[in-house]
């Protein structure tokens, strides 16, 4: 079965970047500490990454973090989704106009103008086809940022919370839940490593 699993890193105040996140500066300042886990070679936080990638069928992400991801400075063959781990899922971008060009032109990419359940609808097709290819199952992961993270729990639409909590401070930065509607977590899995500790919640 497909599920849809929202999956970011956070600080432990509750950021999903530091303070002034930009165009040239895409996780705001301090920020890259929120990834140290997806670098380490800890083998625990290497098979977190590998499982995750693994059974990720299709990965929804908004408009300005595709930006980031597209653009100069993003992506490449070292750093990019899973990067070493997987194959290339299908990435679904929510946006309001689809970009004129694409950089990483190697992705199959695909823009909903329509809204972000029209694009996790979308995100599901393409997993439960690739699921079908495969012969097993793969999910939709939302990667973020997190504004379509929270938008997604607001609205029901996520199955699985998958949090990477770094030991770190940032003191602000884009919130992850603020404003939040109310959910009920049901946790399921914590692994502590050496960078990171990992928390899995079923969504109720």
């Amino acid at each position: 079965m497909t599920r849809i699993i929202a999956d970011i890193s956070v600080s432990l105040d509750g950021f999903v970047t530091g303070p002034g996140p930009g165009p040239d500066n895409g996780l705001g300042t301090g920020g890259e500490a929120l990834h140290t886990w997806a670098f380490s070679d800890d083998p625990d936080d290497r098979g977190i990454l590998r499982e995750g990638t693994t059974r990720s069928g299709a990965v929804v992400l908004g408009r300005r973090l595709f930006d980031l991801v597209d653009g100069p400075g993003g992506w490449d063959d070292e750093t990019g989704y899973g990067a070493g781990e997987v194959g290339k899922p299908a990435f679904v971008v929510v946006t309001s106009a689809p970009p004129e060009s694409v950089r990483l032109g190697g992705l199959d990419w695909t823009f909903v103008t329509t809204g972000l359940p029209a694009a996790v609808s979308a995100a599901r097709e393409r997993a439960e086809a690739a699921s079908t290819r495969g012969g097993k199952d793969l999910d939709v992961v939302l990667m973020g940022g997190g504004a379509l993270i929270r938008s997604a729990l607001d609205a029901g639409l996520v199955d699985t919370l998958s949090l990477h909590l770094a030991p770190v401070v940032l003191g602000g930065g884009t919130p992850l839940f603020t404003g939040a509607v109310p959910r009920t977590l049901v946790q399921r899995n914590v692994i502590v490593t050496s960078t990171a500790t990992h928390l899995t919640y079923d969504v109720l």
